[in-house]
């Protein structure tokens, strides 16, 4: 009965639409939670051949009532946009010839070499970071993944760092430095992103550790910390999907002298978790890989799941008593992980790392071939509340990977 209904609901839609050619897309979900706001994609090609589109022509999307739905073409060929589709249920979407009203950005990033070549990006949820090679010149060693927590959908990265790297404010804090310290201290809070002036801020520590999800080659010898990219390309920069390559410097490992780590790191909208793929050219053999995230002093609620494939942890923030609220972070994996379990560091380690050790997931991975998981993390003080809502959240995010909504343009 379902099939028929949705054959009739397909004619009338292709009927309502008049004579101008249109397309549909039939979107499955066969998992026990529904799709809310949920990236998908199609292939920009087959909807080109379907509406015959020409250089030039342009399209839009609808859901099953008419209302247009905002989508992007990215660099790999794709039309991805948002749907909502209720539990073991299906959903009718409409590609037509339209002129697209322009969306409002829900994803961005860039590289800010005024911030000695850090990379960070966001969507309507989170913010992440990485760093660069003029950090690495510095000699200060940050290998993990940096969160910066926020409490609005708008896009705040700009801003925050417009407002603390300001030319202007930084040379009268200088100024203020030397004639009047309390004033410069004030002015130095008042544009810190390490303080929430209303809308989130940045009070994560990441430090010489995997932060909050990076993965890592793991030899007899330990972990092989990577240490930051040495080249970057942006592929996907908005409005609802970014996407950026990075690419490392070559590391000896074990027997082989010049192994080389790209990494492709995609972010949507609606998610609190980056999609990564990271692999390693130069590399024999089967070895294993590590994804951590950095356990800290106070944190101390842990929670694993082998089978299905995830971790989570709740880290205190690197100001406890600061009322900074909690930051929730998870990771993903579609494939078999052989083991997930805290390692702690030695005495001397701590105190080297600034942190208490990592909570690792494990896995095989053979050299040349992908390797791809999903890391992130959320804020107490936006929507997700406390631990058992975001360990419900990566629950269902682990079921709906091994689950993805069928995609098909009858």
């Amino acid at each position: 009965m379902k099939k028929i209904f949705n054959l009739c609901l397909i004619a009338f839609i292709v009927w309502s639409c008049g004579e101008g050619a249109v397309t549909t897309v039939k979107v499955g979900n066969a998992s026990l939670y529904a799709r809310v706001d949920e990236i998908i994609e199609v292939s920009l090609d087959d909807v080109s051949n379907k509406l015959d589109l020409k250089k030039g022509d342009r399209f839009i999307v609808t859901d099953s009532a008419g209302v247009e739905t905002p989508y992007q073409i990215t660099y790999n060929g794709k039309i991805i946009f948002p749907v909502n589709v209720a539990a073991q249920n299906e959903a009718i979407y409409v590609i037509k010839k339209g002129i697209l009203v322009e969306p409002v950005a829900r994803a961005y990033g860039r590289q800010y070499p005024e911030r000695v070549d850090d990379i960070a990006w966001e969507n309507d949820l989170v913010v992440f970071r990485t760093y660069g090679p003029a950090l690495q010149a510095t000699g200060e060693k940050a290998f993990g993944y940096d969160i910066w927590v926020k409490n609005t959908k708008e896009l705040v990265v700009e801003a925050r760092y417009g407002k603390e790297l300001n030319p202007e404010t930084v040379a009268k804090i200088r100024e203020l430095s030397q004639t009047d310290p309390h004033a410069a201290d004030n002015l130095r809070r008042e544009t810190s992103y390490h303080l929430d002036h209303g809308d989130g801020m940045d009070c994560y520590k990441v430090g010489p550790t995997l932060g909050g999800g990076t993965t890592a080659l793991l030899t007899e010898g330990g972990i092989v910390y990577p240490y930051c990219y040495r080249s970057y390309e942006i592929l996907d920069n908005g409005p609802l999907r970014f996407t950026m390559k990075l690419v490392y410097n070559p590391l000896t490992v074990n027997e082989n002298e010049n192994v080389v780590e790209t990494r492709v790191i995609t972010l949507d909208a609606g998610s609190y978790l980056n999609k990564t793929e990271v692999s390693y050219a130069g590399l024999d053999g089967l070895v294993s890989v590590a994804t951590g995230i950095v356990l800290h002093e106070s944190g101390n609620e842990i929670f694993s799941d082998t089978d299905n494939g995830f971790m989570t942890y709740v880290d205190p923030t690197e100001d406890v008593n600061n009322d900074n609220g909690k930051i929730f972070i998870g990771a993903v994996f579609p494939e078999q992980v052989n083991e997930i379990h805290p390692v702690l560091f030695s005495p001397d380690e701590k105190k080297e790392r600034g942190a208490e050790g990592h909570l690792l997931a494990i896995s095989n991975y053979t050299g040349g071939k992908n390797y791809t998981y999903y890391w992130g993390g959320a804020w107490s003080k936006a929507d997700i509340k406390d631990s058992d809502a975001w360990n419900q959240y990566v629950w269902e995010f682990a079921e709906k990977v091994r689950k993805p909504c069928t995609i098909s343009l009858p």
